[in-house]
C-alpha cells in the first residue's frame, strides 16, 4: 500500500515541482505562500519516497542482491515505468535537437544507408510550431496579470522547443540498413526496433495508409509504424521479433510496414544485401 501510495506522489509531484523551478530559472517571482506550501509538499513526498525507498532497497539485499543491483530494482519498483520512460524520451528529444543542429545522425554506421522518413509530418511539424509560437504571442498580448502571463510565457516557450525537439529526433534518427543486411527502423527517440539479416524473408515496395494511430499491431503479426498515416515498406520475416512500444509495453511482429521517404532506395539496399554472395556486397551503396 505504501509503495503505491509513493508512486503516486510521484506521478503527483514532479509536474508541480517541474513547473516550479523552471519558472524560478526564468526569472518569475513566486509569491512566498506559495512556494513555502510547494517546498513543504516537496519535503514530505521526498521522506516518504526515501522510506519506501530504503525498505524496497534493504529487501532486496537480503536476497542477496549487491548494492546497485539492489538499489536500480527499488528504482524499478518505485518509479512507474511509464514515468521513466517518458523522462528518457524527453531527455532523448533534447538531445536530438543538439545533434541537428550540429547536423549529425545518431548511430548510423559507416557502410550503412540512413533512410529518412520525415517528409509526410514535416509541413504538420512546423504548422504546429508556427501556432504555438502565434499563441504564445497573443497570451502574451491579452492577459494582463504578470504572474500568469509569465508561467504561460516558460510554459508555452517550452512546449515549442519540444515540439522541435521531437521533429529533431526523427530527422537525427533514421531508419538504418545495415551493410550486413540488417534492420533498424525507428521514430524519433519514441520507438527503436532492431531486425538481424538472418531473419528478414523480403521486402518490397507498397504504400499503404492504417489508421491514424503511430504504432498499429494486427492480430496476425502485422506491425504498422506510420508516418502522416501511411507505409511505404514492406517486410516480412522468417519469425517473429519483439518490439517495445513508447510506453514500455512489449509484442511481436511478423511482418513489419514503416515509411521511407525513399522506399525504392530502401527495399533496394535490403534485397542486395540478401542477394548478392559476393564479398564485396558490404560496401556502401
Amino acid at each position: 500500500m505504501r509503495t503505491r501510495t509513493a508512486r503516486a506522489a510521484v506521478w503527483l509531484i514532479l509536474p508541480a515541482e517541474t513547473a516550479l523551478l523552471t519558472c524560478a530559472v526564468a526569472g518569475v517571482r513566486i509569491p512566498g505562500a506559495i512556494l513555502t506550501g510547494a517546498e513543504a509538499l516537496v519535503v514530505t513526498v521526498l521522506a516518504l519516497e526515501a522510506v519506501v525507498l530504503w525498505r524496497l532497497y534493504a529487501a532486496r539485499r537480503r536476497t542477496g542482491l549487491g548494492r546497485r543491483e539492489a538499489a536500480r530494482r527499488a528504482l524499478r519498483i518505485l518509479v512507474p515505468v511509464v514515468a521513466r520512460r517518458l523522462v528518457a524520451h524527453e531527455l532523448q528529444a533534447l538531445r536530438s535537437l543538439g545533434l541537428w543542429v550540429l547536423r549529425r545522425r545518431h548511430q548510423v554506421p559507416d557502410g550503412a544507408l540512413a533512410v529518412a522518413y520525415t517528409e509526410p509530418q514535416t509541413a504538420v511539424m512546423y504548422g504546429l510550431l508556427f501556432v504555438s509560437v502565434i499563441e504564445t504571442t497573443l497570451l502574451a498580448l491579452v492577459i494582463p496579470w504578470p504572474l500568469v502571463h509569465a508561467i504561460l510565457l516558460v510554459v508555452d516557450g517550452y512546449g515549442v522547443v519540444i515540439v522541435l525537439a521531437l521533429h529533431a529526433a526523427c530527422v537525427v534518427r533514421p531508419h538504418v540498413v545495415g551493410a550486413d543486411g540488417s534492420l533498424r527502423i525507428r521514430y524519433g527517440a519514441l520507438f527503436d526496433l532492431r531486425v538481424p539479416a538472418e531473419v528478414i524473408a523480403a521486402a518490397r515496395v507498397e504504400r499503404r495508409y492504417p489508421d491514424a494511430r503511430l504504432l498499429h499491431l494486427g492480430a496476425d503479426g502485422m506491425l504498422d509504424l506510420a508516418v502522416g498515416s501511411q507505409t511505404t515498406v514492406t517486410v516480412e520475416l522468417t519469425q517473429a521479433v519483439e518490439f517495445v512500444r513508447p510506453l514500455g509495453a512489449r509484442g511481436f511482429a511478423r511482418t513489419l510496414r514503416f515509411h521511407a521517404d525513399d522506399p525504392r532506395a530502401t527495399v533496394t539496399a535490403l534485397t542486395l544485401a540478401h542477394t548478392d554472395p559476393s564479398p564485396c556486397r558490404n560496401r556502401p551503396l
